[in-house]
């Protein structure tokens, strides 16, 4: 079975920390929620202060992975100048199965640095060696090219594509699916 995750923070990777979020991050995680760029491929539309303040609430609240269902959003900060630049999640999806997912949110002023890649992996090695899981899927909307790019640059495989099976915004979507295994991870660890 997969385990509840606590992780020690902060956690420092070459660049970036990442930490739960505080009441002091509001206006950063507004200033990137708000952009249509970044909701654009998002279950949610761009976010006011008020709802992105209620999002903040929710990962305060959650800085750990205790039950299957549960979400653990971290803050993405530069390690040099302590910018909030974005956030990477991770979901625990079936405790029986081992599963989890994981994504990432990220400012576009600090898109095409690696950043999100670099926080991606950290997330990834917390759910395979930390938590057990045997599965972390990683889902898109069909046409977030960048996306799809960055699971395939952290080795996960695509598996699905499932054509306007979901609404987004009012628009029927298609979504991909990929998918990196337990044993598969040690092929891509750093």
């Amino acid at each position: 079975m997969a385990s509840v995750l606590r992780p020690d923070y902060p956690i420092k990777t070459d660049r970036l920390v990442l930490r739960p979020f505080a009441a002091d991050d509001l206006d950063a995680l507004v200033a990137y929620q708000q952009l249509p760029d970044v909701a654009r491929f998002l279950m949610w539309p761009p976010r006011d202060r008020a709802q992105a303040e209620a999002s903040l609430k929710y990962r305060i609240e959650h800085p750990t992975l205790e039950k299957e269902g549960d979400v653990l959003v971290l803050a993405v900060e530069l390690q040099d100048t302590g910018a909030l630049i974005g956030d990477v999640n991770l979901s625990w999806m079936s405790e029986w199965d081992r599963t989890g997912e994981f994504g990432f949110v990220f400012d576009p002023a600090y898109h095409g640095r690696g950043y999100a890649r670099e926080a991606a992996t950290e997330v990834l090695r917390l759910g395979f060696e930390q938590m057990g899981l045997h599965r972390i899927i990683g889902r898109a909307d069909a046409r977030n090219d960048a996306s799809a790019a960055l699971m395939t640059r952290l080795g996960l495989r695509k598996e699905a594509h499932f054509v306007k099976n979901g609404r987004v915004k009012g628009e029927w979507t298609d979504e991909v699916v990929f998918a990196m295994l337990s044993e598969e991870w040690p092929d891509h660890r750093p």
